[in-house]
């Protein structure tokens, strides 16, 4: 709930995927850690409180180059990371190769997505530290850490869902979140004619939108959860589970009467369910269990947070967490309009998925999403299902054809067609960020956290003609992209059906120490579990994502 004086938390007209470069910005002027969050505009960026960026092994930063990708000839190696990001595109034979398929049902996708938008925020503000011109030198870890800054306080605790609180005071010509009393505003469903599809069940709840400005920008804490409809919906869910749970307080624990008071109680529930979730469904299914329960139950954490301060780690942010690019699928099997039976479609293609949100224009000039697109869970969640597209692509080093041509980047007409190409292609700027940032090598990490780092072998297994061609004329195979290298552990060693062993040490590292780090956390509450949390109305607690859509009511 923000005060007067006090930075605002919603965030709006946010590019994905940049970061923002700050020069201007006194120390006196940020907020300490754990204050308030961010602004309401990259704009000013220079002007409000920020968090930083770091390294998650600060040996290895004070080393630079030693333990980074090749710059003996920076030309060069450029040109191999585009082409490497080139053909890590998947062919038609592999789209088709059921061999790719996941074990990991689609909603872990976009819960991974939810939950970096939660914690980090940043847009290119400035052009020392881009990935369009030229010349592209990696950029000295020392300088990385003074001008880069998230536009985030780095926890898992909802403030991209919450904003501002229902108490703040209105500012003039700045978007809040809506609520209603202490519950959120829904957005309502556009209808359609019956020719357009059916309406989705249950037919008679129309509030499955997010809430909208009448040029269809959404009302939420991060307009980034409207870039695509899967997110979309599952920021949905997450305003309908907090709204769910102000009434299961009022019904289940009367020791909470004021408004305020049941507020802060149903967010508490909502925010510390979310955050078990993260560690006890979210990374047990994408990462090793073995080394979540490690990092889970040991006494430090490689973040270090309590002699280095708040930060976000540069590993994290530009290469590990960028893992469940490679689990979106071309298309989905999202409702029973646009997928089985298919009464419009067989399937909702990727490219849909973008156009069906505000940012998109819901691909028609309705001003809300249209009444056929809602999402049907249940085609998401199961981890049993017989059919191959309800669940993701594998961890591995391909990327669905649609996200090397997205259709809402890269379309400003004044941009030279050469950066147009490279916004639209998203393992070209993966790579591109990751060599600029100055991220350490896969192999140095590897080593640092004493793994036998992938032999040339591992990191041919597997490689088209073409990925092995541009490894060896890069000289990358010895020194090889960290993201590149956490996909193919996974790839090589886990075949593809979760994390190998580094990317779940940094991902689970960052994740479980950014919830320690938070005081208001559910670790820092005694003995706190889902059983102490919200029921289901059969009386179960809620211990899967599946469950949470369950009381959202979305599922």
């Amino acid at each position: 709930m923000a005060e007067q004086g006090q930075v605002r938390r919603v965030i709006t007209n946010l590019a994905h995927g940049g970061h923002a470069i700050l020069d201007s910005a006194d120390q006196d002027e940020k907020v300490s850690p754990r204050s308030a969050v961010v602004q309401e505009s990259a704009d000013t960026a220079a002007h409000v409180g920020t968090t930083s960026f770091d390294y998650l092994f600060p040996d290895l930063a004070e080393e630079f180059p030693a333990h980074h990708v090749p710059q003996d000839d920076v030309a060069k190696v450029v040109m191999a990371l585009l082409e490497l990001g080139t053909v890590m595109v998947e062919t038609q034979d592999e789209l088709r190769d059921p061999h790719l398929e996941s074990p990991i049902p689609p909603v872990y996708t976009y819960w991974g997505q939810f939950v970096d938008h939660d914690l980090t925020a940043a847009t290119d503000n400035d052009k020392k530290i881009n990935i369009t011109d030229e010349d592209l030198p990696p950029i000295p870890p020392d300088q990385v850490i003074q001008k880069l800054e998230n536009l985030r306080i780095p926890a898992l605790n909802l403030d991209s869902v919450y904003g501002d609180g229902p108490f703040a005071a209105p500012v003039a010509n700045k978007d809040a979140v809506p609520y209603d009393g202490i519950k959120f505003r829904l957005g309502l469903l556009s209808p359609v004619p019956a020719a357009a599809g059916v309406l989705i069940p249950p037919v008679d709840d129309n509030q499955r939108d997010l809430p909208r400005k009448a040029d269809r920008t959404p009302l939420v804490g991060d307009t980034r959860n409207d870039e695509n409809l899967v997110v979309a919906q599952l920021h949905v869910a997450f305003l309908r589970f907090h709204n769910a749970a102000v009434d299961w307080v009022r019904d289940n624990e009367p020791e909470w009467e004021s408004d305020a008071e049941v507020f802060l109680r149903a967010r508490d529930l909502t925010r510390w369910t979310y955050q078990w979730l993260c560690v006890h469904d979210y990374l047990r299914t994408v990462a090793r269990p073995d080394v979540v329960d490690r990092v889970d139950t040991a006494e430090g954490n490689l973040l270090g947070m309590d002699r280095r301060g708040t930060y976000m780690p540069v590993e994290f942010s530009v290469a590990a967490f960028r893992f469940g690019h490679t689990m979106v699928r071309g298309a989905y099997d999202w409702n029973r309009n646009f997928g089985r039976p298919g009464d419009r479609a067989p399937i909702a293609t990727l490219d849909q998925l973008f156009q069906f949100t505000g940012r998109g224009g819901f691909a028609a000039s309705l001003p809300t999403l249209p009444s056929n697109w809602p999402v049907e869970w249940d085609r998401m969640v199961d981890k049993n299902s017989q059919f191959a597209n309800r669940f993701a692509r594998l961890i591995d080093t391909r990327l669905a054809p649609p996200l090397a041509q997205m259709i809402n980047e890269g379309n400003d007409p004044g941009l030279p067609e050469r950066i147009k190409d490279l916004l639209k292609h998203l393992a070209r700027r993966n790579l591109l960020r990751g060599y600029r940032l100055a991220a350490p090598t896969g192999q140095a990490v590897a080593n640092a956290l004493g793994v036998q780092p992938l032999s040339r072998a591992e990191l041919e297994r597997g490689s088209s003609e073409a990925v092995r061609n541009v490894l060896e004329a890069g000289g990358l195979f010895d020194r090889t992209p960290l993201w590149f290298y956490v996909l193919k552990e996974a790839e090589v060693r886990e075949l593809g059906r979760r994390l190998g062993e580094v990317g779940s040490r940094i991902v689970a590292e960052t994740l479980i120490g950014q919830i320690r780090n938070d005081r208001g956390s559910y670790v820092s509450q005694t003995n706190w579990s889902p059983a102490r949390g919200v029921l289901l109305p059969n009386g179960r607690p809620v211990r899967t994502i599946a469950d949470f859509l369950r009381f959202a009511g979305v599922l």
